[in-house]
């Protein structure tokens, strides 16, 4: 089995796949899920730019302080 993700909430998607009993139901699952996914996958890139925007200051303050 495969160990759970930190972020990924294992009981509330069972329970909510557990309610999903009807086609528009399991839509809506779906879309949550992908929804879900976007979000994580967006907040990932903010922090990975703001991480990168933070050793382009460093490196340009270090590079200053050399003059």
């Amino acid at each position: 089995m495969r160990k759970q993700d930190i972020g990924f909430d294992y009981h509330r998607y069972h329970r909510l796949l557990i309610e999903a009993d009807d086609e528009n139901k399991r839509r809506a699952l779906i879309e949550l899920l992908i929804e879900e996914k976007a979000r994580d996958r967006l907040a990932a890139q903010r922090a990975s730019d703001r991480a990168a925007m933070t050793a382009h200051t460093i490196a340009n303050v270090l590079k200053a302080g050399r003059n």
